[in-house]
């Protein structure tokens, strides 16, 4: 980078919090999938005044800004792919600004990490249900930027769900509010929910208001046991049907399930060809009690062979440890894992597990498969070797054809991990050329010089 660049950033923020070096360099060059693109520097904003005054010059100058949160996505989309300086808000703008009791509303700044969001709201009798499985690092502007999902989306929905208002800055530096911190909001366009997911292309985000709801009072946790993993997928459909909208219904298929007693030994049924973990909560146990009967007699009558309630706290970790850690098992079947998190109708489970079964084979690759099933949401993973050049050219084959499955049966590419650069070259399996010119023309009136955060999701 020019060094009047570098000085002009030194000046504006100090040299503590512009930093040019190699070491810096290295640090923010990676996210969770593990590709490396260094920067040419990586700044850290105080303030919004800040973001606003590194905008204006980096779009006069035409340089490349990456905004980054905690950089644990598994897209790249916080990834210098194209060079310029990343944006990080970990280091200052990381604050929760307001709890608001009457209003049930939090105002936070966009490196706030998400599980210190959720616990400073669940202290005082309220509850932010938005928690992806990284929400112990994750950020919340990571999180909108990228519409996190989680394992209770399956009731209360994503991050989408609970964005009132944004305030965020644009390429020329211009600051916006976007929203309202009211219930009702039909004025004008809805520009915030045009940066929710917009992966840092169109603005920086600076402030999030996000709507709360009251805390639950009670949870109860359960495990059914399931033959094969048609019979899994069928009951979760049906447990919708049947009027039970479980917090979360998670799923392990067979491979998942080894795996996890390789590495853990919990003592999960071998031999099972899938299990579902569900979790109920709510204000009356009786109630609780009600729909857990519901989903045993679901259950039961699509085949499964065992069904087991946690009797306390202790037993629920420990039915949810296998879920939680079994990401990590999985590495036993290959050391390189191509992790994808496609969606479909909850109907189109049975068939889309089917297929993913098929396609395995085709390519001769191991998929254990694990996931949100309660809402679709699907996380196949492609295990192979990653000094085998064939191996993994057949794994990425095979990756394409699940993309191709998912979107036929009215499904898409992602349900919480984002485009990035990892599945921009699938842009064009779930979207139409009208579609996509769409997208670049509201890229190009947001961000006309193209300087944040570009070539990702295929724009």
């Amino acid at each position: 980078m020019d060094s009047k660049h570098i000085k002009f950033f030194e000046k504006l923020l100090g040299e503590e919090n512009a930093k040019f070096d190699k070491a810096h360099k290295i640090a923010y060059c990676y996210d969770a999938t593990k590709k490396r693109f260094e920067p040419d520097g990586v700044l850290f904003p105080r303030c919004e005044k800040d973001v606003s005054d590194i905008l204006k010059y980096c779009n006069e100058n035409k340089i490349v800004i990456v905004p980054r949160g905690a950089g644990s996505g598994f897209t790249g989309g916080a990834l210098a792919a194209s060079g310029g300086v990343v944006l990080s808000f970990e280091k200052h703008m990381n604050k929760i600004l307001e709890i608001d009791m009457q209003n049930m509303v939090a105002v936070v700044e966009p490196g706030l990490i998400n599980i210190k969001l959720q616990k400073a709201v669940e202290e005082v009798g309220l509850f932010y249900p938005p928690d992806p499985a990284s929400e112990n690092y994750s950020t919340i502007g990571g999180n909108v930027s990228e519409n996190a999902g989680g394992m209770r989306a399956a009731k209360y929905g994503i991050t989408k769900d609970y964005v009132m208002a944004l305030r965020a800055v644009l390429p020329n530096g211009d600051i916006i509010r976007a929203g309202k911190r009211t219930i009702k909001d039909v004025a004008g366009y809805n520009i915030a929910g045009i940066l929710i997911a917009s992966e840092g292309s169109l603005a920086v985000i600076t402030q999030i208001t996000l709507k709360l709801i009251a805390k639950p009072k009670f949870k109860k946790t359960a495990m059914g046991v399931f033959p094969s993993v048609n019979a899994a997928m069928n009951a979760v459909y049906k447990t919708m049907v049947a009027g039970v909208t479980p917090v979360a219904m998670e799923f392990l298929d067979n491979l998942s399930i080894n795996a996890v007693e390789n590495k853990f030994a919990k003592g999960l049924p071998r031999d099972a060809g899938a299990i579902l973990i569900s979790d109920v909560d709510g204000s009356n146990l009786d109630v609780l009690e009600s729909e857990l009967e519901i989903i045993k007699n679901v259950f039961e009558q699509n085949g499964a062979t065992g069904f087991k309630v946690a009797k306390n706290e202790e037993e629920s970790a420990d039915i949810w440890f296998a879920r939680r850690n079994c990401s990590q098992a999985i590495t036993c079947y290959g050391s390189l894992k191509l992790n994808e998190d496609i969606t479909v109708p909850r109907s189109k489970l049975p068939e889309l597990l089917e297929k993913i079964k098929e396609i395995s084979a085709k390519f001769k690759v191991t998929t254990p498969c694990f996931g949100h099933t309660g809402d679709g949401n699907v996380h196949t993973n492609v295990m192979v070797d990653r000094d085998d050049p064939d191996a993994v050219k057949r794994g990425h084959e095979a990756i394409t054809e699940i993309f191709k499955v998912a979107v036929e049966l009215g499904g898409t590419l992602s349900g919480e991990h984002g485009i990035g650069i990892s599945k921009a070259p699938f842009m064009s399996l779930a979207f139409s050329d009208e579609e996509m010119n769409l997208f670049r023309t509201i890229k190009k009136a947001f961000d006309p010089n193209g300087i944040l955060n570009p070539n990702k999701m295929g724009l």
